[in-house]
C-alpha cells in the first residue's frame, strides 16, 4: 500500500491525544457527556468515560479495521472501541479465531485485550444520537482518520464494517490515489487497490439491528477475517 507522508513530528500517540481533546462536533459532546451522567442501570457503578474514543492496536499492522463510531453505553461507557457492548462481543470473537486478538472478549481498558497485527479505527470518535453521526460530524473527524493511515505504512488490507465506514474508506483511498470509483458496498466485497492502496474488504456491522435479525452471522462475519488473513498471509 502506498503511504502518504506523515506529518513530521506525528505519532499515533499524538493522534490517540487529539482525538480525546477534540471538541469540534458540539452535539456529539454534549450527548456524550449527558449520557455518562444519566448512566445505564446495568452499569450504575461505573464511571463513564464520556469522551471521544481514541482508536488502539498494533502500530505495526497489516490490516485495519474500520468501525462506525463509539456506542453510548459501550466505548463511551469504557473508553475503548467496540469494548462493552454486544457488537465487540461479536468482532473480538471473530478477530481472535482468526488470530487478530490475543482474546475473544473485551469488557474494559486494561482486561489483557491485545490486537496482533491489527489496528481499530472508526470515522466517528464520539457516541452519537440513534447511533448516527451528521455528515458534517464525519467530516470534521475525517482528519484523524487520515493522519492513522498515513501512520500504519504496514496496512495492506482495510476491513470496512458498515457502509457508512465503507463510504468512508473510499473517499480516504481515493485521496490517496486509489481508483475507488467502482466499488459497491455488500457484505464480503472485495477491491484489491493495489498499488495505490490496500485490499478493501466490506462487511456488515455487527450491530443488533444486522445479529439479532440474522443479517450478519458468526460464520458471515468469520469469513471476512479469514479472507483478510488468507490476503496478509499471501502478501507476506
Amino acid at each position: 500500500m502506498t503511504a502518504a507522508v506523515p506529518l513530521r513530528g506525528d505519532s499515533l500517540a499524538a493522534v490517540a491525544r487529539d482525538v480525546v481533546a477534540c471538541t469540534r462536533c458540539l452535539r456529539l459532546r454534549r450527548h456524550c457527556a449527558a449520557v455518562a451522567a444519566a448512566r445505564k442501570r446495568e452499569f450504575a457503578t461505573w464511571t463513564y468515560w464520556g469522551r471521544p474514543v481514541p482508536a488502539f492496536g498494533d502500530p505495526r499492522a497489516g490490516l485495519l479495521i474500520v468501525g462506525l463510531a463509539p456506542a453510548a453505553h459501550g466505548a463511551n461507557r469504557t473508553g475503548r472501541m467496540f469494548t462493552g457492548d454486544r457488537s465487540g462481543d461479536w468482532l473480538f470473537r471473530a478477530m481472535h479465531r482468526a488470530g487478530f486478538a490475543s482474546q475473544p472478549t473485551s469488557v474494559r481498558r486494561g482486561d489483557g485485550l491485545r490486537l496482533v497485527d491489527a489496528y481499530l479505527t472508526a470515522p466517528v470518535h464520539c457516541a452519537p444520537p440513534m447511533n448516527k453521526p451528521a455528515p458534517d460530524e464525519i467530516a470534521r473527524c475525517l482528519p484523524f482518520l487520515e493522519r492513522e493511515l498515513a501512520l500504519l505504512r504496514r496496512v495492506r488490507v482495510v476491513v470496512a464494517l458498515g457502509r457508512i465506514a465503507f463510504d468512508v474508506c473510499r473517499r480516504v483511498l481515493a485521496a490517496r490515489g486509489a481508483a475507488t470509483r467502482s466499488l459497491r458496498f455488500g457484505h464480503g466485497a472485495e477491491y484489491d487497490l493495489r498499488p495505490r492502496g490496500p485490499v478493501l474488504i466490506a462487511s456488515y456491522h455487527p450491530s443488533r439491528q444486522n445479529t439479532n435479525t440474522g443479517k450478519l452471522t458468526e460464520p458471515m462475519l468469520d469469513s471476512v477475517f479469514e479472507r483478510a488473513r488468507a490476503v496478509l498471509r499471501t502478501d507476506a
